[in-house]
């Protein structure tokens, strides 16, 4: 029974100085995306008359220096002044240091939609000053941009 006890003990010991903790690097792979609740594409309401926050995130460690993200909305089948009201005054957002959030304004208005058309509004990441990664990293680049319907 001892010779049993002391083979665990020593086999357990063995796993333990085995692993080198140095040598596993971290998975650290800086990116912005936007989403809401972790959709890329949501719906919103023909009648919604209300302010709303999109953000876009950075997903990294905490960063010393600011880093400006460039974004741009493109309308399909709705019209600025009419359905929506794009509220920053600038295509561009500032992250400061120990920033990892910022929002897109938009004021939602109640216009006539055309059936015909696709009635959406996009937020797409551009670029960043640091020239990390756009969207989720990966070939597919999730939520580099959302896609809000009218309906």
């Amino acid at each position: 029974m001892k010779t049993y006890i002391l083979l665990a003990c020593t086999l357990f010991a063995g796993l333990f100085m085995a692993c080198n903790k140095e040598e596993v690097e971290p998975y650290d792979h800086p990116f912005f995306h936007i989403h809401m609740e972790n959709q890329d594409t949501v719906m919103v309401r023909a009648n919604r008359k209300d302010q709303v926050d999109y953000s876009i995130y950075l997903s990294a460690k905490r960063q010393f220096e600011p880093i400006t993200v460039k974004y741009s909305v493109i309308a399909k089948g709705l019209e600025e002044g009419v359905h929506y009201q794009l509220l920053n005054t600038s295509d561009e957002l500032l992250f400061s240091p120990g920033v990892f959030e910022m929002p897109v304004g938009i004021q939602w208005m109640e216009g006539p939609l055309d059936p015909a058309q696709e009635n959406s509004l996009i937020i797409k990441i551009d670029n960043n000053s640091k020239n990390y990664t756009l969207g989720l990293p990966g070939p597919d680049q999730l939520q580099q941009q959302l896609v809000i319907i009218r309906n």
